[in-house]
């Protein structure tokens, strides 16, 4: 009976790893739409400084932490590929989706 026992196993394991593997999912796209979001900020704001020449070098900086701060979405996606992983490694990891 190892097979009806393993059968039985499955059902819990995967409804306790598909609970885990949604709230993850969910977490790294809250992380991703904030990143996004302060980006937005970022490059907004850096765009109003240049109206005027005394704020140019603030506007500069807001740029280029922008800029800086797009480079953590790749992260946040590397991050949510390796945490799925090894929660789940015979599964896919949603390559698909864009957070």
């Amino acid at each position: 009976m190892p097979g009806t026992d393993a059968s039985s196993d499955d059902p819990p394991l995967d409804l306790h790893v598909g609970d885990e593997h949604l709230v993850i999912r969910q977490r790294y796209e809250v992380a991703s739409i904030v990143n996004d979001i302060a980006i937005g900020l970022w490059f907004v704001i850096g765009s109003i400084l240049f109206f005027s020449s005394s704020t140019e070098t603030a506007g500069t900086w807001l740029f280029l932490l922008g800029s800086l701060q797009m480079l953590v979405r790749p992260a946040i996606r590397l991050g949510r590929r390796v945490h799925l992983q090894r929660i789940t490694p015979s599964r896919p990891t949603d390559a698909g989706y864009d957070f």
